[in-house]
């Protein structure tokens, strides 16, 4: 812009000096651009409500991803880390500079209002004009905040946003994630059972509907694995625990090394830094631990596979529908099984009696409806339906 501005002064003093001079030979007029062309990409947009982005506006797009309370780290192993990898291949894609075009945030308290200031923040300070927020702890915040911004968009990962009597509402600039953890629990129990282990465990970090549902489909897919291996009743046994929270210790770890002492062969941790507790106890033990959200093969030896949902396939194609002028704001969208939103990492997995075959085939029932798993948040109505399968509520 300033060059062009810079060329047309000289022009304009050329003329200038021509006209002045007598000079006999004046140089050629300049015609102006045509009408039609479009404006400069700084000049003040007078566009439709929803334009595609061009390519020299990407330069200055701005994306923000933003952690709920200080506990919230980007390295997290889970939400955090999924979604940035989502953005650095976005980023990676339009070759952005992650450096100018991303940036982590982080609010100074679990708190609405903690959180409230750190999107204003965002936008206000930044200029951030998409954001991502990880997490079901977002809800309340959003809720108000897709009222305060209706120019930025949001992105909530896992949830929707909703008033604390759980009303939910989702603005046009809204596009709320959920994903069918019960079929990625689903495929983690039927790995482990048809791998060879009986004595399963699941930790859970708090007892919230992404979590619980992880569990719930853990324990239907162990069940569906013994009816199809023939076992008898009692023979898969699952300890089964909702830990509270969300931060490594030394007490978890402790907990989870009891229960490998007493013979539990494999853990599914859905709990977030917890996890890396849980990890910590196998390496101990020399047993075996499923990670969750994220392929997380890379954190600990012990982890056999992980029960994946595509975060990072999620935030690039929602990305990707903004700058195309698609944002598909105003609704929830479910990523799963048909979509090949949830799955296992089977090229990193250690499985020694569960094949690539084997994944195929069962994921394949559930993306066509052949095997329906159930999403209910109701661990009795699961139990009542366990024929093989003996879950012992910690």
């Amino acid at each position: 812009m300033k060059k062009f501005l810079a060329i047309a002064l000289a022009l304009v003093m050329i003329f200038a000096v021509a006209a002045c001079g007598g000079n006999d030979a004046p140089p050629p007029a300049a015609d102006p651009p045509p009408a039609a062309d479009p404006p400069p990409a700084d000049t003040p947009a007078e566009t439709p409500a929803e334009p595609p982005v061009t390519e020299e506006e990407l330069v200055v797009m701005k994306i923000a991803l933003v952690g709920h309370s200080p506990e919230s780290i980007i390295d997290d192993g889970s939400f955090n880390q999924g979604a940035w990898i989502g953005i650095n291949n976005f980023v990676a894609q339009h070759g952005l500079d992650i450096n100018e075009n991303a940036r982590w945030f982080q609010a100074h308290s679990p708190d609405t209002d903690a959180r409230i200031d750190v999107l204003s923040d965002a936008i206000e300070n930044w200029g951030a004009e998409i954001l991502i927020l990880p997490g079901f702890d977002w809800a309340n915040a959003l809720y108000e905040a897709q009222d305060l911004y209706p120019d930025a968009k949001f992105v909530i990962l896992d949830s929707a946003p909703s008033n604390p009597d759980f009303e939910v509402r989702i603005e046009p600039n809204v596009a709320a994630i959920s994903y069918a953890e019960h079929e990625s629990g689903f495929l983690a129990g039927y790995a482990s059972v048809i791998n060879g282990f009986r004595d399963l465990g699941f930790i859970g970090g708090r007892a919230v509907p992404p979590v619980v549902r992880f569990g719930h489909g853990f324990v239907l897919g162990a069940e569906y694995a013994a009816e199809e291996l023939g076992l008898a009743a009692g023979d898969v046994t699952i300890n089964y625990h909702y830990w509270g929270a969300f931060i490594p210790s030394p007490e978890a770890a402790t907990f989870a090394a009891s229960w490998y002492a007493a013979d539990t062969e494999v853990i599914f941790a859905a709990a977030g830094g917890v996890g890396f507790s849980v990890m910590s106890a196998a390496e101990g033990a020399g047993t075996f631990v499923i990670g969750v959200d994220v392929d997380q093969a890379g954190d600990s030896p012990t982890i056999i596979s992980s029960a994946m949902k595509m975060l990072d396939v999620s935030v690039f194609d929602i990305l990707n529908d903004y700058i195309s002028g698609n944002f598909q704001g105003g609704r929830e969208h479910l990523f799963n099984a048909a979509n090949n939103g949830i799955g296992l990492p089977m090229a990193n997995s250690k499985f020694d009696n569960f094949s690539q075959a084997d994944y195929q085939a069962i994921f394949d029932k559930i993306a066509s409806g052949a095997v329906s798993v159930s999403n209910t948040l109701d661990l009795e109505e699961i139990t009542a339906t366990l024929n093989l399968v003996k879950v012992n509520e910690m």
